[in-house]
């Protein structure tokens, strides 16, 4: 079996997914998403093809090792992103071959399904209570919502107590047995950060993510240790070697690679096995499409310490599209009591309704990150 093309599409919303084709005509696909900079991982996929057509599709580890380390210059968003759709095609292309879901391949499944999370809110929560009871109602036992809009380095009480009687309506709107998760969005600077965590603490959060970037993580490491709420992190971070500090610090409770961001299945299974060195969980990151959503599957059935899963159905970037449109078969992805079964087709186990993705991209999109400021005129973290 041999590689023979090398195909991205830029589909509406905001996703980039990646079609292999072999001469046996076994079809992968992978998602390269990486928001706002659908083009640029595009162009960066073209040029590792130059290396994949004509190679074996099955030599997975080898081609990820040559794809990261033969360009000298290696790791970041862009690179990572690009690798990770071309991984996870690879993985499906294999599954397909061999009549197996990925999880078989990598040593079958340690559960038969995983919990899910609904968004409720948008960039800037509104009506969140509502719809956080609609979640519930629909079935869904966690929902997650941005918690501060923009935040200076010292704000004022009244963005602190905003954000607590947002927090607040959800908990009386759900209960007390709903898992809340709160997404500071890494919008908050280490000052407001202390104050934040301190106040959210009485509402017994599931987690708080990215309270700080990653990169300022270890400024306030102390206080991320004394939280009574676990913090989770990771969707800015691109490799295990980005991991490394982060698991070892003794900070993270919850780690959150991207399979769009982190080079892949390929990649993240060894994230998720050097956090479980730490009982450390693995909550994977993905507001995308439904081909990463599908190889989150893949790696939640394998991983031990996975816990819960993000997924984007009625997110408020899904404007145009939704999660289900790009498949033939939408049950794959039916969620049941707060959670979803994983796949057990060949390959990713799911299947892409290629006409509809072509129609798509024919329109393609140009999504970008909100630029926000303050009210002095700076620039604000989005």
């Amino acid at each position: 079996m041999k590689i023979t093309s090398v195909t991205t599409f830029a589909v509406p919303p905001r996703w980039l997914f990646v079609r292999i084709e072999t001469d046996t005509g076994v079809v992968g696909w992978g998602e390269a998403t990486l928001e706002g900079r659908a083009a640029t991982v595009a162009a960066l996929v073209e040029e590792l093809s130059d290396y994949l057509v004509g190679r074996d599709p099955r030599r997975i580890e080898e081609h990820w090792t040559v794809l990261y380390r033969s360009g000298f210059y290696r790791g970041g968003g862009l690179h990572m992103s690009a690798l990770a759709g071309i991984d996870q095609a690879l993985w499906d292309i294999t599954g397909k071959a061999l009549g197996a879901p990925v999880h078989e391949l990598l040593g079958g499944r340690v559960r038969d399904r995983i919990k899910v999370y609904s968004w409720i809110g948008g960039d800037r929560p509104a009506e969140t209570a509502a719809q956080a009871r609609a979640a519930v109602d629909r079935g869904f036992s966690a929902v997650k919502m941005n918690g501060p809009e923009e935040l200076q380095y010292l704000d004022t009480r009244a963005k602190v107590e905003t954000v607590v009687a947002n927090v607040s309506a959800v908990r009386e709107a759900v209960g007390p047995d709903v898992s809340i998760g709160v997404d500071f969005h890494g919008r908050v600077h280490r000052p407001m950060a202390r104050v934040l965590l301190e106040a959210l603490a009485p509402f017994h959060l599931m987690f708080v993510e990215e309270p700080v970037l990653s990169e300022h993580v270890d400024g306030i490491a102390d206080v991320l240790r004394g939280s009574a709420t676990p913090i989770a992190l990771g969707e800015r971070l691109f490799s295990r070697w980005d991991f490394k500090d982060v698991i070892t610090s003794g900070v993270v409770d919850v780690v959150q690679p991207d399979l769009s961001h982190a080079g892949g299945i390929t990649e993240v299974r060894k994230i998720a096995a050097m956090a479980e060195a730490y009982d450390i969980a693995v909550a994977p990151h993905c507001p995308l499409g439904p081909i990463a959503l599908a190889a989150c599957l893949q790696l939640d059935a394998v991983a031990y310490n996975a816990v819960i899963q993000e997924q984007s159905l009625g997110i408020h970037y899904n404007t145009s599209n939704d999660l289900l449109d790009y498949l033939v078969d939408p049950s794959v992805f039916d969620y049941v009591d707060g959670s979803v079964a994983i796949p057990r087709g060949p390959g990713l186990g799911i299947e892409v309704d290629e006409e509809y993705v072509r129609e798509r991209a024919a329109e393609g999109h140009r999504w970008r990150n909100p630029v926000w400021r303050h009210a002095d005129g700076s620039f604000a973290e989005w």
